[in-house]
Formats: C-alpha cells, sequence, structure tokens
C-alpha cells in the first residue's frame, strides 16, 4: 500500500497526514500519573495549586465556564502558564464559535494536549491540529469512537455519561437509591465506557476514565477505579482535590499483587516463556501481559513526584 511522505511533526508534535495513510504521531504526550483533575479556566488562582495536587490538570473552557466569563477564561489560560506537560486544556465541542475562539488562544500558549468535548468525528479531532483526547459523550460519537481513535493525532480517549444520556433524553446515567444496583451506572453508559476501553486499546493510545460526580461518595469512587484498573484504563478523571488520592490509591498495586507479578515473571523465564502452573493457577500469554502491568502500575506510583 502506498503511503504519503512523512512530514516533521508541527510545534504541537502532531504529524501531518499526507497521502492514503496516516503518519505515526511523533513524541506523543501521556499522562503523568492516573488522577486528572479538572480547573475552571476562569479562575487562574487555582491553577497552582490544583497542579500541585493532582498528577495532570484539565484546565476547562467549557462546561465549567459559563458561556459569559469564556473571553475571560482564555485571557487567564495565556496569561497564567502553569506546566505543559501536566496540563490538558478541554476546548469547546468542533464547530462553535468558542471552539475557534479556543483554539486561537492556545496559539498563544505552550500547551499541546487538548481534550475536545463531545468529538464525534475522526476529522474534528483532526482539525485540532493538537495532540488529542476525544471525549466521548455524545450517542454520535459513541457510534464513531473506533474512527475517532483511529485519527492521527488522537492519543486518548475519555468518555462522560451525563452529556450521553442527556442526548438519548434520559435523565440519569445511574441507578436511584431504592432501585437495583444503586448508584451504579446504567447499561447504556456502561456499553459507553466498554467501547472507549475497546476502541483505545484496539488504536493502542490511552484511555481515561469519567468523573464520580457525588465527591463525598469515596466508597463507590474507589469502586469504580479498581474497576477501571481491572479493565486497563490508564487514569481517572476528577472534579475535586479530595478525590485524588482515592484515584492514586486504587490505581496503586497492593504488596500482594506485586509480590503476585514478580514471582509471575521469575518463574516464566525458569520456563522460557512457555505455559505453566503457578499456585493452581495456569499462566499463558495473557496472565503474563496481566503481571506486567501490575509491575508497570508499581513502578509509576513510585515514580509519582507530586504531594
Amino acid at each position: 500500500m502506498t503511503t504519503g511522505p512523512i512530514v516533521p511533526p508541527n510545534q504541537f508534535g502532531v504529524a501531518s497526514q499526507i497521502g492514503n495513510e496516516p503518519q505515526m504521531l511523533a513524541n506523543a504526550w501521556l499522562p503523568s500519573g492516573p488522577a486528572m483533575l479538572f480547573c475552571p479556566a476562569d479562575r487562574p488562582e487555582r491553577y497552582q495549586k490544583a497542579l500541585e495536587r493532582a498528577d495532570v490538570v484539565i484546565l476547562d473552557l467549557e462546561d465549567a465556564v459559563a458561556p459569559e466569563n469564556r473571553t475571560d477564561a482564555r485571557e487567564a489560560l495565556i496569561a497564567n502558564a502553569i506546566d505543559p506537560d501536566r496540563t490538558v486544556v478541554r476546548i469547546n465541542p468542533a464547530g462553535t464559535g468558542d471552539y475557534r475562539r479556543d483554539l486561537a488562544a492556545l496559539s498563544d500558549t505552550n500547551y499541546r494536549v487538548v481534550m475536545q468535548a463531545k468529538a464525534e468525528t475522526a476529522e474534528s479531532v483532526i482539525e485540532t491540529a493538537f495532540q488529542t483526547i476525544a471525549l466521548i459523550e455524545t450517542p454520535l460519537g459513541v457510534v464513531n469512537v473506533n474512527q475517532i481513535a483511529q485519527a492521527v493525532n488522537c492519543i486518548g480517549l475519555m468518555w462522560g455519561a451525563e452529556d450521553l444520556v442527556a442526548g438519548l433524553g434520559g435523565k440519569s446515567s445511574r441507578f436511584a437509591a431504592g432501585e437495583p444496583g444503586a448508584g451504579t451506572y446504567r447499561d447504556v453508559a456502561r456499553y459507553a465506557r466498554a467501547m472507549v476501553r475497546i476502541s483505545s486499546a484496539a488504536a493502542g493510545i490511552f484511555a481515561v476514565d469519567s468523573v464520580h460526580l457525588d465527591i463525598p461518595d469515596t466508597d463507590g469512587l474507589a469502586a469504580e477505579v479498581r474497576d477501571a484498573v481491572a479493565l486497563g484504563y490508564a487514569a481517572t478523571a476528577c472534579i475535586h482535590p479530595s478525590q485524588v488520592e482515592v484515584i492514586r490509591t486504587g490505581y496503586s498495586p497492593d504488596p500482594d499483587e506485586v509480590d503476585w507479578a514478580k514471582k509471575v515473571l521469575e518463574k516464566s523465564e525458569e520456563f522460557g516463556g512457555g505455559v505453566f502452573s503457578l499456585d493452581g493457577q495456569m499462566i499463558d500469554g495473557p496472565v503474563l501481559r496481566q503481571a506486567e502491568a501490575v509491575l508497570a502500575r508499581a513502578a509509576a506510583a513510585e515514580n509519582l513526584t507530586t504531594p
């Protein structure tokens, strides 16, 4: 198959797409840890505090900012720089006036990673010309998520439950008190969550789990984080600093998990990578990869430098 010429990445680290196949993304950004904290972009006094508490800060130009305050938010974004390697900027949906103004403001900053709200097509992601986390939170976005994940500058996916359910004409993404499974996601939300994870894995990019809106419900958040880890999510977004440690704890494997993973890899070397049994469990290729993932999470937890 013919490919177009390889073009150097632009200032945002995004390689151009020429010819019949997309080129590989150069220097793709990865979250420095699992806790990604939203911060309203019109509250610059919170920027640095948020960065000190979390692994990644998502400066929000969309839902967290009233429409009449978005001009001030963009000015604050330009005037109050924080570490671009640990910052993502959520921009407004493609095709809106705010979207175009967001991109114009970003051109006056050193930020190179955006989160596109309500991403619905691969073309809209490519149009940003930034490394982009596509936020899948509409029915059309869910339908197109696999194609979106394949966009040349799509480095990650996140999903959102409440906008999705609103787009369906529904009223709640979770079962209510008194219903079986109270507090947990309804099937349609779980479907979107699964599709985001599957599509991200198929494209070789990371996935971010959605926020837990009930801030005092730390047990519910912890349960969702454990499930996200089990499914291979790389991070979980949050809306309050008190949720950061719950997320970090959930992504950090406990000592028993680490010991198991080390034993698996040690035994694998003895058996030359073939199938073997350990404490009554059959160990094959997929289990080896799970053990490697546990040790990778343990190493990442040890390397976190923020308090």
